[in-house]
């Protein structure tokens, strides 16, 4: 006997990450872009911007990357 094939698929796809992770990447690659753009534009020589807050506004979006791709939801919290 030929088995039939449903052509059913489940309403729901399952992605490797949820809405919140994608929110939270975008989140730190743009204090990433603003951390380096900062460095950039005030390029003066002993400037407060440039060697003190920019470091840690790329420093801030390379953890936010890290946690972006940690982060899972708690089983109850399904998107």
């Amino acid at each position: 006997m030929a088995h039939r094939f449903s052509s059913k698929r489940s309403a729901r796809t399952s992605t490797v990450f949820a809405q919140r992770n994608y929110v939270l990447l975008l989140i730190g690659i743009a204090l990433v872009v603003v951390g380096f753009a900062a460095m950039r534009i005030d390029n003066q020589l002993e400037s407060f911007v440039s060697l003190y807050l920019a470091p840690l506004l790329i420093l801030g979006g390379y953890l936010e990357v890290i946690y972006a791709i940690l982060w899972r939801p708690s089983s109850g919290e399904e998107e």
